[in-house]
């Protein structure tokens, strides 16, 4: 379902658009991904609406005999991509699992904040993005995602996100459109 409207109080997400996951081998290109969601991230704070800035410094416990890479542990890896122009009114959150809102403050920070829709991208589409957008399902947001603000480390989970599940939890819509919402 496209995009409705975007509520005065919405927040965006922004996953894992750190220097360790833009620099992996994604299935297309990690820049347009950034570009976007930096454009976005401005709009959104220019209109008074919330970012948060999600990142990854650690990888869940428990077996990683699946092929569970480990997260680098330096500062560099967890570093936001500069074209983000972080802000002192952004809010961070560092995650340990593969969702923004397990294990984290991040749903008593949106609640204490009034948000009731939350607009998600970032990378990896099948994993950060559609984990965030699953358990803000759940919690009853009201869930939008920027298809074309996202990528994946491989095309056919890219694609089975965008067409298959994320129809089921919320509105889709390009950065083209959601930017013109915000006006």
């Amino acid at each position: 379902m496209a995009l409705t409207q975007l509520d005065a109080n919405a927040a965006l997400i922004v996953i894992d658009l750190q220097q360790g996951i833009i620099s992996l081998p994604v299935a297309s290109p990690a820049g347009p991904v950034v570009e976007k969601a930096a454009a976005i991230a401005r709009a959104f704070r220019q209109s008074g609406r919330h970012v948060v800035l999600v990142n990854v410094d650690a990888g869940a416990p428990g077996r990683t005999d699946g092929g569970v890479p480990q997260v680098p542990q330096d500062a560099a890896f967890k570093a936001f991509a500069p074209e983000l122009g972080q802000a002192p009114t952004d809010y961070v959150v560092t995650k340990k699992r593969w969702g923004a809102f397990q294990t984290t403050d991040l749903d008593a920070h949106l609640r204490g904040l009034n948000v009731e829709q939350v607009v998600i991208l970032g990378i990896a589409t099948s994993i950060g993005v559609e984990s965030t957008a699953r358990y803000a399902s759940e919690l009853g947001y009201n869930v939008v995602l920027v298809t074309d603000a996202m990528a994946d480390l491989k095309a056919d989970a890219h694609e089975n996100s965008i067409k298959n599940i994320f129809p089921r939890l919320g509105e889709t819509t390009t950065a083209e459109a959601l930017l013109a919402k915000i006006g």
